[in-house]
């Protein structure tokens, strides 16, 4: 891939903002990856540069050490390492597009040494782990496959790999597979690219409920997941030794009066720990919820509106003070204050215009 010279631009930098990447389906008027950076003063986003032209990034990981994005598409099987200029916005395809291990990919993570890149392959129920050369570039995947289905006849007939997760001492993968309503956990070798099913190797969710996306707690000790079909947060305990998860709570997303289709979409914990927030696509909403510090459960505090329609993803900003999320069927991102006290969210009227927006990431 080369640099075509509209690509050029460079993003307005400033020490009070901090750039932002967008992952995109490229189905309409977008082309691929957009950056943008945030005002920390004002939560203003300035507008978005075509940073990367490639076929639907639908989402995005940046390296521990913020030099290399990541980009799966879904479309293609692929995945794509790009060199990242953090103040210009600028990123460079470092190779041509790799296998990712299966079709439609959806999530990736990177491990903490950069030796490795998992992808959660959706449609073929497949976990990828992908050797990382030192130069950033991806080499061929190892591949486990699920098997099986769950109790929905039209989104679990068969295994659904949705996101990937790394402990946060990289030695554990969590994959939720919302096709199988469980979350699998997978001891991770880096230095080989190679996973084994820890023990025990998984936990069941209740059927039908289709586990999305995972989050762990600011404490290491507590974790906690998405459904996207049951519209529920999950809470854990995690056991750092094994990989062990146990279930402690189930919540809601949705309002106890509301009687119209959602879905669960992204979960995210605030870098102070003390608070996670869910985004509901349907509803077109962000739940807010506190945490307990000592246990890790959760409390409703807000069904913040989130100020487009189907908001698919969203991100916290490194200081906790804003959330950027993007809202897939309104072509829009909105930038909501976050109360550092309470957790609440409220819509600053801030926006910029990108085309199906369905990631959003601010570098490490």
């Amino acid at each position: 891939m080369r640099w075509l010279p509209f690509l050029l631009m460079t993003l307005p930098a400033s020490a009070a903002s901090v750039p932002l990447f967008v992952g995109t389906y490229t189905r309409t008027t977008s082309r691929g990856i957009y950056a943008l950076r945030l005002d920390l003063a004002t939560g203003a986003l300035s507008a978005p540069v075509l940073a990367a032209a490639t076929p639907n990034p639908s989402f995005l990981a940046f390296s521990p050490d913020r030099k290399v994005l990541y980009a799966v598409s879904e479309s293609g099987a692929m995945a794509t390492a790009f060199a990242a200029d953090l103040a210009t916005g600028r990123l460079q395809a470092l190779q041509s597009p790799q296998a990712a291990g299966g079709v439609a990919p959806c999530h990736l993570a990177v491990d903490p040494t950069q030796r490795a890149l998992v992808v959660a392959n959706y449609h073929t129920g497949i976990v990828a782990a992908i050797p990382l050369r030192p130069d950033g570039t991806l080499g061929a995947p190892n591949v486990v496959p699920h098997s099986g289905h769950s109790v929905d006849p039209v989104r679990q007939t068969s295994p659904h790999v949705h996101s990937v997760t790394l402990s946060p001492d990289g030695r554990f993968v969590i994959v939720c597979d919302l096709g199988l309503d469980r979350i699998f956990t997978y001891q991770l070798a880096a230095e080989r690219a190679g996973l084994t099913p820890a023990t025990p190797p998984f936990v069941a969710t209740a059927p039908g409920s289709g586990p999305r996306h995972f989050a762990f707690g600011a404490d290491g000790r507590h974790a906690y997941a998405l459904t996207e079909l049951g519209n529920t947060v999950l809470v854990f305990d995690y056991q750092a030794a094994t990989g062990a998860l146990t279930t402690r709570q189930t919540l809601s997303t949705l309002p106890a009066d509301f009687s119209g289709a959602s879905s669960g979409a992204e979960i995210r914990v605030h870098p102070n720990g003390r608070f996670v927030y869910a985004s509901n696509r349907g509803h077109d909403s962000l739940a807010v919820f506190a945490v307990e510090v000592a246990t890790g459960r959760l409390t409703l505090v807000q069904h913040a509106p989130c100020g487009g329609k189907n908001p698919r993803n969203f991100a916290l900003s490194p200081d906790g003070q804003w959330l950027v999320c993007a809202n897939q069927n309104s072509d829009s991102l909105t930038v909501l204050r976050v109360d550092d006290q309470s957790g609440r969210l409220t819509l600053t009227g801030q926006t910029a215009a990108v085309g199906l927006p369905v990631c959003v990431r601010f570098a490490p």
